[in-house]
């Protein structure tokens, strides 16, 4: 006997028969959600008008995951465990649907589609139909905290489940299509992060049914021995269950997951009363079975279970095909629905007994509506940790390092509920300060030259590696399920969790707008650093700032971006966003030393604003001004600034109003966004005819499209990044791409009327400086001491 595969039976008979009812009535529900509009329990002859008219859905994953979740429930009624299920599969709502409507769940929260057969049409008709409900594990289906719209995050989001949740049981079905993706791939590399002392325990349980939707999945056609080995790679103990008899299946699935379950109590118990913290090699299921099991095996000359035609709708024609029609019906028939159902449609009582009770049900375990078990953070008073600034614009400080000794105590005071997540950038983003509170989690090998400032401990809490993807799966699993954290990562590189992102901002939008029984969840805080404006060293490659854009596609509901342009605002918005909950917020601020503008209780009343007047820097008082000078971002602003300073001296005359922005949806209109200036507001900063010279941290289409219906829009014009760039020094950046001071001064010249033409001159020696500057950083290497250590001089 291979010993990978169990072979006992530990199921007695009547178990069995249960078990396996329990499964066909999974199985009928499926199914039927994909064909029946009428007669769901097939209570008469089935006819082409109980058909829906257009067939939607995904068949081939079900039976496999049904099958799963019918012996979970086994060991959770014997053990009394704290289970979740995440389904990885695409499009494979019917199973986790039917097993929430089966457990009851699904009917307390949409009691139109109640356990009787008129609740079973309704949940029928809803499915994949105008109105209704998806055919993946939209936030509608209870017990889910993973949509699957796009593959490859289940088994990531599975671990983020499990940190810090040291009694949960995240099971994560995981489909072989969704295996070949690059993050499902990479996030097998989590078990090295898993702390068996504090943390859940996460069972993978890989489906291969063989096929995507027309092509065989990789994992399912290379031989068993190299599959053992690639888990055994990974640094699982693979268990394999395969074939396609249901009562062999049924046998050795409960031996398997009794196996794995007492492993995992081995693992934690070592862990927790003998302090065993090595890296366990921990339990997974390999599942083998047909694609479409339980489905019709052949039809129209065709094989369709176990073959890719059992992916989506199997037979697809039953409203205008007699032949079809009758096919249809014979494999509905064949899972018995009379002895499944009673005479009001309800699962028979000796199956529903099979199902755990209360918040043990899958479907409502808290844990997966995670609002419902969240705490707010201790939080220390962020203004503690103010950075002194009596004059503004006169000192340089790196803002994320002064945010980094706030996250330290933020930390310290949550050990059980906030993690940092960074790929490799922790201390390259200057948050070194975090490791005075824990370490980065490692449970892998640790050899001597770690110990100097490498900062590993099987008990820290600071997420490290280097693979976005894993850390915003991460991340997304843990705030989902209650926690608090933040994402740290380089600018031009959080593009490779656009799509991520996407996903969770969808995720949070239907949540939030739709579901009350959804309760609110921690945001989820990107800090983007390493901005494109200090590439000198990188160059174009790192030089993207096209993030917020993606941003600003999303619903105004649940996305938030903040440009702080020094610390103390940091410290302000960072405390703001670790308060809040449904949102996604994206801070933007640099590692590098910036000048710092406000003290602490300027930053406090300018961040609230999100939008305001720096009279400081502004020559207007008391008069109309001749143009706004604005700025969002820490580079732009300063350039903003120095250029104000060469207008000061070259026109004193000149009335110049500064407006910086921090909340950046503060631009667009109160209609449209929920941070939205009203227009009388948005006049009264800019103006309603006077130009408006922006230079802004990203590419300037982002402010026009903010800004577009504004009164004053064709006098907004904006400075931002144009896709120019190499090695460049930061001012030979800014000139090359027209955010810096000289040809921001130009532009307000050029626009000025009163400036057209006794400005000639000016404008001249302003293109001469460039030049000037330009040559500079081509011999030096660096740009000149005036711009490196340029202040405001009032």
């Amino acid at each position: 006997m291979d010993d990978t595969r169990l072979q006992p039976t530990p199921l007695q008979a009547d178990e069995l028969r249960n078990m396996d009812g329990y499964w066909r009535a999974c199985n009928y529900l499926a199914a039927g959600m994909i064909y029946l509009r009428e007669n769901p329990l097939l209570r008469e002859p089935l006819q082409a008008g109980h058909i829906k008219r257009r067939l939607l859905g995904h068949w081939g994953s079900d039976p496999g995951q049904s099958f799963v979740l019918v012996h979970l429930n086994r060991v959770i009624k014997q053990r009394d465990l704290n289970v979740i299920f995440l389904s990885g599969p695409g499009h494979g709502a019917p199973a986790s649907l039917a097993h929430s409507y089966l457990e009851g769940r699904y009917s307390e929260i949409y009691p139109d589609r109640g356990e009787s057969e008129e609740g079973m049409a309704r949940l029928f008709k809803l499915f994949s139909f105008p109105g209704g409900i998806g055919s993946h594990c939209t936030p509608e289906t209870p017990g889910s905290i993973h949509e699957g719209g796009e593959l490859g995050y289940s088994l990531s989001h599975g671990y983020g489940a499990a940190f810090d949740n040291p009694d949960l049981i995240v099971t994560v079905m995981i489909g072989d299509g969704e295996a070949e993706t690059g993050p499902l791939a990479t996030a097998w590399h989590s078990n090295k992060f898993l702390n068996p002392a504090r943390d859940g325990a996460v069972l993978p349980v890989l489906h291969l049914n063989g096929y995507k939707i027309a092509n065989p999945t990789i994992l399912a056609r290379i031989p068993h021995e190299e599959l053992e080995a690639l888990f055994n790679g990974y640094g699982y103990k693979p268990w394999f269950v395969e074939g396609d008899d249901p009562d062999t299946m049924h046998q050795q699935m409960a031996a398997t997951l009794d196996q794995c379950l007492d492993e995992i109590h081995a693992i934690q118990q070592r862990a927790r009363q003998g302090g065993d913290l090595q890296r366990p090699r921990w339990p997974m299921i390999v599942l083998r079975t047909p694609k479409g099991w339980t489905g019709p095996r052949e039809f129209g000359g065709h094989r369709i279970e176990g073959s890719w035609r059992a992916h989506q709708v199997p037979i697809a024609d039953p409203a205008s095909n007699e032949q079809s029609l009758k096919r249809v019906e014979e494999w509905l028939r064949s899972y018995r629905p009379e002895e499944l159902f009673d005479e009001s449609g309800r699962l028979v009582r000796e199956l529903r007994a099979l199902a755990p009770e209360g918040p043990r049900r899958i479907s409502a375990n808290p844990h997966a509506n995670g609002g419902a078990l969240c705490k707010a953070l201790d939080l220390p008073a962020f203004a503690d940790y103010a950075v002194d600034v009596v004059t503004p614009a006169t000192r340089y400080l790196s803002p994320t390092d002064v945010l980094g000794q706030f996250l330290c105590d933020v930390m310290r005071r949550n050990m059980t509920s906030f993690r940092v997540f960074g790929p490799d950038e922790t201390s390259s983003n200057k948050l070194t300060a975090i490791y005075e509170a824990s370490q980065k989690t490692w449970l892998a090998e640790v050899v001597e030259s770690d110990g100097d400032g490498g900062y590993l401990s099987a008990d820290g809490r600071v997420m490290e590696m280097l693979s976005e993807h894993t850390l915003e799966g991460w991340l997304e699993g843990y705030t989902l399920t209650g926690r608090h954290g933040l994402f740290a990562t380089y600018e031009a590189f959080v593009h490779v969790i656009d799509s991520m992102f996407n996903q969770h901002a969808k995720w949070l939008e239907k949540a939030k707008r739709e579901l009350r029984w959804r309760q609110p969840v921690p945001s989820l805080n990107l800090l983007i650093t390493s901005l494109v404006w200090r590439q000198d060293h990188n160059g174009f490659t790192h030089q993207d700032p096209g993030f917020l854009d993606v941003v600003t596609n999303k619903s105004p509901d649940v996305v938030r971006i903040y440009l702080p342009p020094d610390a103390n605002c940091l410290l302000s918005v960072a405390d703001h966003c670790l308060r809040s909950r449904d949102y996604v917020n994206v801070i933007v601020a640099d590692k590098q030393p910036h000048l710092q503008y406000l003290d602490m209780p300027s930053a406090i009343t300018h961040c609230t604003k999100g939008i305001g007047i720096w009279d400081w820097a502004s020559t207007d008082q008391d008069h109309e001004p001749d143009v706004v000078m604005a700025s969002a971002g820490d580079i732009p602003t300063m350039e903003a600034l120095a250029a104000v300073e060469i207008l000061k001296a070259l026109f004193p005359d000149l009335k110049i109003r500064f407006v910086n922005v921090v909340d950046l949806f503060r631009l667009m209109p109160a209609a449209d966004h929920p941070h939205g200036l009203s227009t009388r507001d948005f006049d009264s900063l800019f103006t309603t005819d006077k130009p408006v010279i922006f230079n802004f941290h990203s590419y300037a289409s982002l402010v026009h499209k903010l800004t577009y219906r504004r009164t004053n829009h064709e006098n907004i014009h904006v400075h931002g990044y144009a896709e120019k760039g190499n090695i460049n020094t930061p001012l030979e950046l800014a000139i090359i791409n027209g955010i810096d001071r000289f040809s921001l001064a130009i532009d307000v010249i050029d626009r000025v009327p009163s400036l057209r033409g006794v400005g000639d001159h000016a404008k001249e020696r302003l293109r001469d400086k460039r030049i000037e500057h330009l040559h500079y950083a081509h011999t030096e290497g660096i740009d000149s001491e005036e711009i490196r250590e340029w202040t405001w001089k009032g």
